[in-house]
């Protein structure tokens, strides 16, 4: 006579052997090898764990932010460099006193910063006052990009 085996419980856990420590006991850091190099991970598994939490990989919205205050950034210093070549001033103190390291000083420094806050806003996307800050440093590059073009009609 043969004898069945019982079916497995559908709703048990399967024994999966590990090949080493869980990761998942410390969550994600802020600065990783995945960061910089691409990683596996877009966005987090649950809703609830979305704020505070740390990704490898960027979405296109995020993306498509930090690019455009980048570029917002670049015409800002354009604009700013052929207004005082007109005979305009800077109102800004810290863009005043970055001018005084030279053309190509205020440029390369203006950029750095930018950058710089940029990257901290992209790696923190998962946090509310990040994604804010973020869309008000977009918004008020296009705004001012745009006050800089008004003063040449």
């Amino acid at each position: 006579m043969q004898s069945i085996a019982p079916h497995p419980d559908p709703s048990a856990p399967e024994e999966v052997p590990r090949r080493g420590p869980d990761r998942r006991t410390q969550p994600t850091p802020r600065l990783s090898r995945y960061a910089l190099l691409g990683g596996r991970r877009g966005s987090v598994r649950r809703a609830e764990e979305r704020e505070g939490s740390f990704v490898d990989r960027y979405g296109f919205g995020v993306v498509l932010a930090i690019g455009w205050t980048a570029l917002m950034n670049a015409g800002d210093s354009v604009f700013t460099l052929v207004h005082l070549q007109s005979g305009g001033i800077e109102l800004n103190p810290v863009a005043d006193s970055l001018l005084q390291t030279g053309r190509l000083g205020f440029v390369a420094l203006k950029a750095l910063l930018m950058t710089a806050a940029l990257l901290v806003l992209a790696v923190h996307k998962n946090f509310s006052l990040a994604r804010v800050g973020l869309w008000i440093a977009a918004g008020s590059y296009t705004l001012l990009n745009l006050y800089h073009l008004s003063l040449f009609g």
